[in-house]
């Protein structure tokens, strides 16, 4: 195995790696995801997450690499902040070959894989909340109602390689993972399973106190995972195939033009308000 540490939006050096290895399919999780700090760094979520997209689905094309599977979000549905508006960019531009590009001749075989949390993954509130009842607390959830869809590494990883089994052309495939969780219960079972109590107004003698600090720049208080209700069952119990329009095409390229030729850090209202209408969402 060798593993070559290239930047994804170099399109040389990884243009270079498909010359050399070959590779027949693609599992694209490249992102930077970490919400907040993509609030105030709208270039380089613009880029990293997007246009290196394009990059590699160009590349896979012109290597006709049998699958690509880009690994998508929940946070892609109706965006309200721009790491979720990348991944919905992302899929629209995918989507977009439905439209324009002959399906027959179309060699590489598509699919957008969304599902939300991964438990112990990095950037989980999961390790968060162990390291902070290590420290002794506080344990902080950002609001009280806030929930999320959660799944292991081992059931994401599983239900990914099972979409592969049968994608036709370009298919959206969104995972099973439940009833959403709240994230203040999710602290609460973690701090019992601790061995620990809970210190609040009822138990002053608890050992551990929930903090409740405010919703971070971007975050919504639910996610979602189906842009419509057009969906239907695969042969799978846990994947369900979302039936979605595509978006119209001379819009999303009078995007990628602008994203390309300007320096998007001082075009970043305009080009929100693009986005916006693109990827029905509404950044603060």
């Amino acid at each position: 195995l060798y593993l070559k540490l290239i930047d994804i939006k170099d399109y040389k050096k990884n243009k270079y790696l498909f010359e050399i290895y070959k590779p027949q399919y693609i599992f694209h999780t490249a992102a930077y995801k970490h919400v907040p700090l993509l609030e105030d760094n709208f270039s380089e979520a613009l880029t990293n997450n997007f246009l290196a997209t394009i990059n590699l689905i160009g590349l896979s094309l012109e290597f006709k690499i049998l699958k690509f599977v880009y690994i998508s979000s929940d946070k892609a549905v109706r965006p309200t902040n721009i790491m979720g508006a990348t991944k919905r960019l992302s899929e629209l531009h995918i989507l977009s070959y439905l439209q324009n590009y002959d399906k027959n001749k179309l060699q590489t075989k598509f699919s957008i894989v969304r599902f939300g949390n991964v438990i112990a993954s990095k950037g989980s509130v999961l390790p968060l909340f162990n390291k902070q009842i290590a420290a002794g607390g506080p344990v902080t959830i950002t609001h009280p109602d806030i929930e999320r869809f959660f799944m292991t590494i081992p059931e994401a990883v599983g239900l990914v390689l099972e979409t592969c089994t049968f994608v036709k052309k370009i298919e959206i495939y969104v995972l099973d993972m439940g009833k959403p969780i709240k994230i203040i219960d999710l602290a609460k079972k973690i701090i019992n399973l601790s061995g620990l109590k809970i210190k609040d107004s009822k138990n002053i003698d608890g050992d551990i106190e929930i903090k409740i600090i405010g919703l971070r720049p971007g975050e919504k208080l639910f996610e979602e995972l189906f842009i419509n209700k057009n969906i239907e069952k695969t042969s799978h119990k846990q994947i369900t195939r979302a039936n979605e329009e595509d978006t119209d095409f001379s819009t999303l390229n009078n995007l990628i033009d602008k994203l390309n030729s300007l320096n998007v850090d001082f075009e970043k209202k305009s080009l929100l308000e693009i986005i916006e209408k693109l990827v029905d969402g509404k950044f603060k």
